[in-house]
Order: C-alpha cells, then sequence, then structure tokens
C-alpha cells in the first residue's frame, strides 16, 4: 500500500520510495526514509495536502506525493520485532535493517535495457527461466517480456524491454522503452551493454545517467573483451559514472549472482558505487539546459518533475523531442516552457551556426565516453579473425551472396522432408496401430466413433507433422544465432527498396516462415509507417509453419519424388506474389518520407546447442499446445457436425450390397483354387467392400450439417477443382491453419475396419467421386493438389494474425482488408492453374 491510502491517526512503515532520483532525495531529506514511522496527523480542509509526522517533525506534502511512497502497517511487521522492545511510537530503523527479508517488501521491479543484440533476452532467460527467442540480430525482443527471478529471499519482477540504440524519439521501440521507464518506475534499470563494443553500448547509458534513476551495468559479453585482450577497470569505470559495473557472460550463466548481488545493494543504498553525476555538455548548453529547467521547476509542476526528471525534460525539449513536449500538456505554465526552449535552440543556434543541437549534445556524450573510457580502458593486440571475414565477404558477395542465400533456403526446406521423413513415419505408424488397437478392444458405440474417427484421426493427423516443424524452426534458429540473418537482409535492403519497402521489413517477412504473429509484432522496428503497413500487409503471403503440414500431406501422398523442389517452391510463389502486392501498394499507399538504412550487422558467433535448440523446441511447444487446445476442440467439433443429424433413408441398402459382395466372392473362391488367385479375390472383395463403405459414409457426411455447409459453397469453389470437403476443410482453417489436415483426418476417415486402417495419405490417394457428372474420378489429382496447396498458401490468414494487424495497425479496417485481399488473390491464382493445367493435361 501506499503513504497516500492512510486516513488520519493511522501509522505506517515506509518501505520504498518511487520516482526520479531528485524527488527521492528531497523526501529522504526531509525524514521518508525506509524503516521509519510516518504518522498521519491531519488533512487539509480540501483533503490535500497532508500533515504527516516523521521523525519528531510535522511535515506536510501533497497527495501526489504520497502516492510514490510505498509502506507497510506496523502489525503487518510484529513477528520481527516480537523481542526487540522497539516502542510503538519509535523508529523500526535498526530492527528493519537487521531483518533485511522484511526491509523493502522483499520483492523488487526491474527492467533490463540495451542496445539489440548485447545479450538481454539471454539475460532475461537465464534469470527468470523462460523460454523468449534469442536472435544474433536486432529487433528480436518487440514488447515487454515479463519473468521472475528469486535470490537471497528477494522476488525479482524482471521486464526485458527491446532492444534500442538510445531512448530518443526516433523508433518506436525507442519510446516504448522511455515511455516504460517514466510510467512504470521500476526499482532498478539493469543496463545490459554489449563488453565487446563499449563505446557504442555507452550512449544509452549516458541518456539513462541524464534520467536521474537507480542504474546497474551488467558489463555482458566480457568474455569477448577478454578475447581482444583488452584491459578494462570496470570499478573505475563505474566510479567515473556513479553506476556499478559487473561483468557477466550470460550465454555461460557467468555473474548472474554477481548482478542481482549488486542489485540488491543499490536498492538497500548499501552499495559506495552509486550517485548522481550530470553529464557535461559545455558551457553555453549548461547554460540553455538549467535556463529551461528553472522555468519547468515550479510548484506547479512537481508532479510533473516527480515522474520524470527535470534536467532530462530540458535536454529533450532542446532537442525537439515531440513526445517529451506532450508529457508538458498539463503544465500550467507550457507555453512559457515551450518558449524558454525555443529562445535557448535559438541562441544556441547562433553559437553553433549550422549544427543541430541535438549533434551537439551527441558529441558531448561520446566525448564523455571517449574520456571515462580513456582512463579504464586499455586495448589490446588482437588478431583478425581472418575466418569470420571470409564468411563475411562470401555471404554479402554482390554475385555470391544471393545464391547462397536461396540454397539455404533450398537445403531448409528440402531438410525438412529428408529428415523428418523417417521419425513423420514412426509416428504415421504408432497412431496407426493406436487407432486400429481402440477399434477391436472398445465396443462400436458413438463415443469410440469420436474417439477412433474424431480425436485420434483429427490429432493425429496433425501431430504426425511435429518432425517437420522442428526441423524447420532448428534452420531458422540456426541462421539467426550465428548472425547470418542481418547478412541476408544487407544483400536484400537494396531490392527491398525496389519494392517500396525498408531493408528492416526483410525480418519481419522472415520470420513470418515460423509464425506470422511475431513476425508482425517485428515491425514495430520499422520507423516509416507505410512501410510497417505493407510489411504487415504481406507478411501473411509468407508462409507460416501451420500451413506445413498440409504442404507435407499433400506433396507426400502426390509429389514423392520432387518434395523438397515443390515445397521450396510454394513457398518461392509465396515471396513472388508478396513482392508483386508490396509493388501494387507501394503505388496505392502514398509513400512518406523515406527513413535510413542502418543496421547493425552482428558479429559471426557459434551458436550453443542449448540457445538454438531452446528457440526450437519453444516453437514446438506451441505447436502441441495449439494441438491439445484449439485443434483437439476444432476435430471434435468437425467430427459433430459431419456426423449428425443420423441419416435413417440411404439411397441404396448397403447391408444387402454388402452381404451381395460377400455371396459373389464365396461362390467364386474355391478350396482348390490356387492359394494365389485366393488372394487375388480376397484382396478384390476387401477392396469392393471398402469403396462401398466409403460411399456410404460420403452419403451420411453429406446429409450432415457439415456437408450442407460444404454444398452450399461449392459452386464457389467447384472452379478450382475443389470438392465440398476441402471447402469445409479450408473453412476451419480460420482459427489456425493446422486444423485443415485434422479435419481432412475427420472428413476422408471411413468406418472402422482393419483394411481401412490406413494412412490419410492413402485415403486422400483412393479419394473418388461417389456422384455427380465425375461420378468414379479421382477427387485429389497432383493438379488439384498443387492448386489446393497455392490456395492454402494465399487466402485469408489465421484470426490470430488478423487480430495482430488490427492492432498494431491501429485499426480493424485494415485487419479486415488483410482477410480478404488475399483470399481474392488466392482464389484467381488457383482458378488460373487449375484451369490452365486442366487445358493443358486433360
Amino acid at each position: 500500500m501506499h503513504l497516500f491510502d492512510l486516513q488520519e491517526g493511522e501509522k505506517g512503515i515506509i518501505v520504498k520510495i518511487k520516482g526520479t532520483g531528485a524527488f527521492r532525495r528531497r523526501l529522504m531529506e526531509m525524514g521518508f526514509v525506509a524503516g521509519q514511522i510516518v504518522t498521519v496527523i491531519k488533512k487539509a480542509p480540501l483533503k490535500d495536502p497532508v500533515e504527516y509526522n516523521v521523525m519528531g517533525y510535522n511535515v506536510s506534502i501533497r497527495n501526489e506525493e504520497a502516492k510514490h511512497i510505498e509502506i507497510s502497517r506496523p502489525e503487518d511487521l510484529s513477528h520481527v520485532f516480537e523481542n526487540s522492545g522497539t516502542q510503538s511510537n519509535g523508529s523500526y530503523a535498526a530492527e528493519l535493517l537487521k531483518a533485511e527479508e522484511i526491509l523493502q517488501k522483499k520483492e523488487i521491479n526491474i527492467v533490463l535495457v540495451g542496445n539489440p543484440n548485447a545479450g538481454k533476452t539471454t539475460l532475461f532467460n537465464i534469470a527468470s527461466g523462460s523460454r523468449e527467442r534469442v536472435g544474433n540480430y536486432g529487433g528480436v525482443t518487440v514488447s515487454a517480456k515479463e519473468g521472475t527471478f528469486y535470490h537471497k529471499g528477494y522476488k525479482f519482477n524482471i521486464i526485458d524491454l527491446p532492444g534500442t540504440y538510445s531512448i530518443t524519439a526516433y523508433s518506436p521501440e525507442e519510446i516504448f522503452v522511455r515511455n516504460y521507464i517514466i510510467d512504470k518506475h521500476p526499482d532498478i534499470v539493469v543496463n545490459v551493454l554489449d563488453g565487446s563494443n563499449l563505446e557504442r553500448n555507452l550512449y544509452l547509458t549516458t541518456q539513462l545517467i541524464d534520467m536521474d534513476i537507480r542504474v546497474v551495468v551488467a558489463l555482458n559479453m566480457y568474455d569477448e573483451l577478454q578475447q581482444k585482450k583488452d584491459e578494462l577497470d570496470h570499478e573505475k569505470l563505474g566510479k567515473l559514472l556513479g553506476i556499478p559495473f559487473v561483468p557477466t557472460v550470460s550465454s555461460k550463466k557467468k555473474g548472474i549472482n554477481e548482478l542481482f548481488d549488486k542489485i540488491l545493494e543499490v536498492y538497500t543504498g548499501k552499495d559506495k558505487t552509486t550517485r548522481h553525476i550530470h553529464i557535461n555538455y559545455g558551457e553555453f548548453t549548461e547554460k540553455a539546459i538549467n535556463k529551461i529547467r528553472d522555468v519547468i521547476r515550479i510548484p506547479e509542476n512537481y508532479d510533473l518533475i516527480n515522474h520524470i526528471s527535470s534536467r532530462f525534460l530540458a535536454i529533450k525539449l532542446l532537442e525537439e523531442d515531440n513526445e517529451i513536449v506532450d508529457k508538458i500538456d498539463d503544465c500550467p505554465n507550457k507555453a512559457d516552457i515551450l518558449l524558454s526552449a525555443e529562445k535557448e535552440r535559438a541562441e544556441l543556434g547562433k553559437l553553433y551556426k549550422e549544427e543541430h543541437i541535438e549533434d551537439v549534445i551527441t558529441k558531448a556524450k561520446y566525448g564523455f565516453i571517449a574520456g571515462a573510457l580513456k582512463e579504464t580502458l586499455k586495448k589490446g593486440q588482437q588478431k583478425r579473425n581472418t575466418r569470420a571475414a571470409f564468411f563475411d565477404w562470401l555471404f554479402t558477395h554482390r554475385f555470391w551472396g544471393f545464391p547462397i542465400f536461396l540454397f539455404f533456403m533450398w537445403l531448409m526446406f528440402s531438410a525438412t522432408f529428408f529428415l523428418g521423413e523417417y521419425p513423420m513415419e514412426w509416428i504415421e505408424n504408432g497412431f496407426e496401430w493406436l487407432s486400429g488397437t481402440l477399434s477391436h478392444i472398445l465396443p462400436a458405440t458413438v463415443l469410440t466413433d469420436l474417439l477412433v474417427n474424431g480425436v485420434i484421426s483429427g490429432v493425429g493427423g496433425v501431430l504426425v507433422f511435429l518432425p517437420n516443424i522442428l526441423l524447420l524452426f532448428l534452420f531458422i534458429s540456426f541462421m539467426e544465432d550465428t548472425g547470418y540473418m542481418s547478412r541476408a537482409v544487407f544483400i536484400m535492403d537494396k531490392i527491398m527498396h525496389k519494392i517500396g519497402l525498408h531493408g528492416k521489413s526483410f525480418i519481419p517477412l522472415i520470420m513470418g516462415f515460423g509464425c506470422n504473429v511475431p513476425a508482425i509484432m517485428a515491425t514495430r522496428t520499422i520507423e516509416n509507417k507505410n512501410d510497417r503497413l505493407i510489411t504487415m500487409l504481406i507478411n501473411p503471403f509468407m508462409s507460416c509453419a501451420a500451413r506445413l503440414p498440409v504442404y507435407v500431406l499433400f506433396i507426400s501422398a502426390f509429389f514423392p519424388n520432387n518434395q523438397g523442389n515443390i515445397l521450396f517452391g510454394i513457398y518461392l510463389i509465396g515471396v513472388l506474389i508478396a513482392v508483386i502486392v508490396a509493388l501494387i501498394f507501394k503505388r496505392l499507399i502514398p509513400k512518406q518520407e523515406d527513413t535510413p538504412f542502418v543496421m547493425e550487422l552482428a558479429p559471426f558467433r557459434v551458436p550453443t546447442a542449448r540457445a538454438t535448440i531452446r528457440g526450437m523446441w519453444g516453437k514446438g511447444v506451441e505447436y502441441l499446445k495449439k494441438i491439445a487446445g484449439i485443434i483437439l476442440i476444432a476435430t471434435i467439433i468437425i467430427w459433430g457436425l459431419s456426423n449428425y443429424p443420423v441419416k435413417k433413408d440411404f439411397e441404396k441398402d448397403y447391408s444387402v450390397l454388402a452381404t451381395q459382395i460377400a455371396s459373389f466372392y464365396a461362390e467364386e473362391i474355391t478350396p482348390n483354387m490356387p492359394v494365389a488367385k485366393q488372394d487375388s479375390l480376397l484382396a478384390q472383395k476387401n477392396n469392393a467392400l471398402f469403396e462401398l463403405e466409403l460411399e456410404e459414409r460420403a452419403e451420411m457426411q453429406e446429409y450432415s450439417l457439415l456437408g450442407r455447409l460444404g454444398h452450399f459453397i461449392e459452386p464457389a469453389i467447384r472452379p478450382l477443382g475443389f470438392d465440398w470437403k476441402m471447402g469445409i476443410a479450408l473453412l476451419s482453417g480460420a482459427p489456425a491453419k493446422e486444423i485443415i489436415v485434422g479435419t481432412m483426418g475427420v472428413l476422408y476417415q471411413s468406418e472402422v475396419d482393419e483394411q481401412a486402417n490406413v494412412s490419410l495419405v492413402t485415403k486422400l490417394q483412393q479419394q473418388r467421386y461417389t456422384s455427380g457428372p465425375r461420378e468414379g474420378e479421382r477427387v485429389f489429382t497432383p493438379l488439384v493438389a498443387f492448386t489446393f496447396m497455392i490456395f492454402v498458401l494465399l487466402y485469408f490468414p489465421c484470426v490470430g494474425t488478423i487480430v495482430v494487424i488490427a492492432r498494431e495497425s491501429g485499426s480493424w479496417k485494415w485487419g479486415a482488408f488483410a482477410a480478404i485481399y488475399p483470399t481474392i488473390i488466392a482464389w484467381v491464382v488457383a482458378f488460373t492453374i487449375y484451369q490452365t493445367g486442366s487445358y493443358f493435361l486433360y
């Protein structure tokens, strides 16, 4: 609870004070120190301000300030002082310092901030036990991730914020990080630095110093600094900056405990390094900052400066930061503040002439950093990594770069089939065995049919593709972890620019091969709004892993000799359609001012098997959760809709026909007949009964609710070569594309019979039309299968993707548009492929 919550006459023990450093110091100077008892004396007639007694003095503060002071009631901590002899009206400071596990409520809120690729998310994963994606390129974390860590009796609430090079209002992630720190008031900000690139990383640190907040630096990748033979006096550097530095190697779990020990010291006020310093921006700039600051620091604006450092506000107003202008909207003297900032900018403009004040401040920051490193860092003599340099040259070569990239893509999709074939077959055989076993041991009831032909056929049909999914994510994780992905962006920027996009659009598009939802969220790193919007709208054409089971099913059934090439071709078609659509959008959506292409080329690193497998398995777990949740529910619903209402009056008497078939073959098969002939006739008999069974099942399904819906939409998909069952399967893919396979597993299954216990691949190959002008013809041909896969590739994305497009674009109209226009494109492309193919092939 907070001091604000106490009523007249009530007491509380101060636990901690939130807000900026200056605000905390002012309150502490007035006696509001952790461990002190505060008593509410009285409230003003208008309930604000309030008079308190602390340390024997009566002090008046406003409610807004009281909301920043966390307290505990004395009775909540009475067990700590049972034998202390402390009087109820005294100070608990000594006892609280002895009982450190009670002080500060044992709960500390920290946020991780740092440059992209500095190792924040790795540190977060190790500390919190989470499995957030880690990549060797910028833009992996695109939203705040929350986790917890317990250390020495304290609970650490850890927030992993997006990687950012600064907290200037330049890009969405910069604004997000800055606003999070300002609005959430974390107890400690952990600034994660890449130890191998200190000068660039410390720029963000200087901005955190300006904010006057409590910071601890995690000097990450310290092993790389040592490998370069550099010598850093990190303790002296910490004293110069007023911030403690702790060397860490997150990937090897080194320095983590020491880091949290240091956070505890800073939090409890025991660290002797922590102090607030002012970075000197030069005589004239400092005078300008102080003049603006004086205009801000009036009593009426204390609510604002309790949240945000007045010096930080003055600096940002001097830099013409529009986001900060919005922060002073409620200031009664807003006009005076803006006038003062404009006046000081004009004065500095005369002194620095054509140089922008933001450049002056930036140069001063880097000058400060250079001076600090000159005193603390001794560069070593390191041999150039010729191997890394060679790969960097090869992968970004103007001629070899593109073929190598395409080869990696082809290899990824080919290996998905080649390596996944055997485990896929094992899982498939396992489900076939399970289905057959349950069919024999369970009575022939509705529940048995639901279990075997609903749950097992549906869920099993999807689960069998888990090895392919894992292999796809394994390749993507490996390319990300090595640093190759940033090289791919480098060589693709020119092409992306030609189609009206930014080079940074390439990473979200590649991420779309895994899942479109996080890929669309990753567009937050794109500064230009129109580039972001176009990237979001074409991202669903990057075939996500959820569609992969459909491709594997049909390619295994109808293209067994060219599996890798067909799969690569499908993904390539998606990319080509995305390019064409982007070119169209480029002309339809007005182009904003282009943003410069600035991206860090992360150093090549050998990824740890643990990190790569964790990235792969994390996605695999998400896939399994889908199967256990939405896909299981969807297959049960599909089973119910395909079996009810039950048809009683059939066009044929199937039981009589089955008896006739059995009688016919009983007469044909004689005891003296050769064994081979008997086996041949038995096989013909079983096939005839199986075909009759499929015909009966088809008539039952056509009478069901699902069949009626399927026939209703069939006229729209018949020109594409699809039957009503394929139409239902496509509709079922709205929640998640994996459900398409599960739906087919239900719709194309047969009655439980030992002879019918075959894989879904075989079932699709055996399907024939049972009525109409195409009676007796195969439902699926290679042409129909290819057309169906292309339609699945292009038509509306899953509901989750539509929702995230609406959210990220800020309008549901774009979400609706993202559902409609791809479906129109899918129909046109599929119609063209099927009709053209039918003309030439049949």
